[in-house]
């Protein structure tokens, strides 16, 4: 049974769901109509965050161009250039397990893709959602569905996974943030240019 999320609640994960070690965590979006003349790309990353709620180093923050990260546990299949098509636009696979008892929190990111330069925002994007599915089973278990919230804004922190007392819990976050990419590095403590 899926539980599905608003913005905001969070659920049991492992213990709801005892036994669970390997999920598979997607993301999907959709474009509204838009006639910039340019590409709409959008792209997840993950931040694994320490009990200070930030990146020990750059080995900690997961997206297209270093797809694996927490020794292997978290790993990006790849970045998807158009976001067309049904289903997970882009997804993460996580062994839960395996991730390093430093890392409290796995924070799913989306942000666009050069936002700034082609004029694109949030305000532009439909139908977005995170979702985790149990690998073993395929079965779907939580979603939560962003609604159309935002406007402005260039990134998304769509959701977590964090540790508590001993269990992984998911929570919907939903929170929009001006300045891409790199106004979430800066705030999870990755310097960037």
């Amino acid at each position: 049974m899926v539980v599905s999320l608003a913005k905001g609640q969070k659920v049991d994960l492992t213990k709801t769901n005892p036994g669970l070690s390997k999920i598979t965590v997607g993301l999907g979006w959709d474009t509204n109509k838009y006639d910039g003349g340019h590409d709409f790309d959008l792209d997840s990353s993950v931040f694994l965050l320490d009990a200070t709620n930030k990146v020990s180093g750059p080995q900690d923050f997961v997206f297209y161009n270093q797809t694996t990260g927490g020794n292997g546990s978290v790993v990006h299949t790849g970045d998807n250039l158009t976001g067309e098509g049904e289903g997970d636009d882009e997804q993460v696979k996580i062994a839960l397990k395996d991730i390093p008892e430093s890392i409290q929190k796995v924070t799913f990111t989306v942000t666009i893709h050069d936002a700034e330069a082609r004029t694109q925002n949030f305000g532009m994007v439909s139908n977005a959602f995170i979702r985790v599915v149990n690998d073993e089973t395929n079965e779907e278990i939580i979603r939560y569905d962003l609604g159309e919230d935002f406007s402005i804004e260039t990134a998304v922190v769509v959701g977590e996974l964090y540790r508590h007392n001993g269990e992984w819990k998911f929570s919907a976050i939903g929170s929009g943030y001006q300045g891409g990419l790199a106004a979430l590095c800066n705030d999870f403590g990755l310097q960037v240019g």
